[in-house]
């Protein structure tokens, strides 16, 4: 195993581990507040790739859709941030909850922070890796209804190397290629958010009323 999967399974193994190790979430104030609809806020970037924040962001409808909840489209949320003037992400973020539920309607709101995005590259070779974490929250009161974190990377599907030095060099060569030709990291982050937004699983959210697990 090369030095790229081992550094990669580590980066998976500590967040599973952390996750295996947590209590199971408090949910009290997201069965409370019971949120029907989800404004998505254009993710912060706190990675070095500025392609982040929206090769992100352009994930982030569909898991919440299929967990049953209704989602307003980013490409709307984020033209009428900047329809009103406010075209920077942080000072998107600090828009305060009650005017946002005032402009767009919705019940909470998805406070997103990409801790990485893009591609790592080590002695031999590469990998994408894609971490985010995010928090619900109610736009009427402000409560924190729910908090999460989540990452995935290139190398999760990738079989052990065999062939020696010749063939990790051929096939670091391989991926540093099509890495600068394709944003790998845009398909990453579509792991991740399934993993960070998807309902029914250990501390993720709750179904939403459009999905028929709602409150079961």
């Amino acid at each position: 195993m090369n030095l790229i999967k081992i550094f990669a399974y580590c980066l998976i193994a500590l967040t599973l581990v952390g996750c295996a190790t947590k209590p199971p979430y408090d949910y009290t104030n997201f069965k409370n507040s019971d949120p029907k609809s989800i404004l998505i806020l254009p993710p912060k970037n706190s990675s070095p790739d500025v392609k982040a924040t929206y090769g992100f962001y352009s994930n982030t409808q569909r898991p919440l859709s299929e967990a049953g909840f209704y989602v307003l489209p980013v490409t709307v949320v984020d033209e009428i941030f900047k329809t009103n003037g406010i075209s920077v992400v942080d000072e998107m973020h600090m828009v305060n909850a009650k005017r946002l539920n005032e402009i767009f309607g919705a019940d909470a709101g998805l406070y997103i922070n990409i801790k990485d995005y893009g591609t790592k590259y080590f002695v031999i070779g590469s990998a994408s890796i894609v971490t985010a974490e995010a928090r619900l929250v109610d736009l009427k009161t402000g409560a924190v209804l729910w908090e999460g974190i989540a990452t995935a990377s290139s190398e999760e599907s990738q079989n052990n190397q065999q062939g020696g030095l010749a063939a990790l060099l051929v096939t670091a060569i391989v991926k540093q290629i099509i890495g600068t030709t394709v944003d790998q990291s845009h398909e990453i982050s579509k792991i991740t958010n399934a993993r960070l937004f998807s309902a029914g699983v250990r501390n993720g959210v709750l179904y939403g009323p459009r999905n028929p697990l709602y409150k079961k």
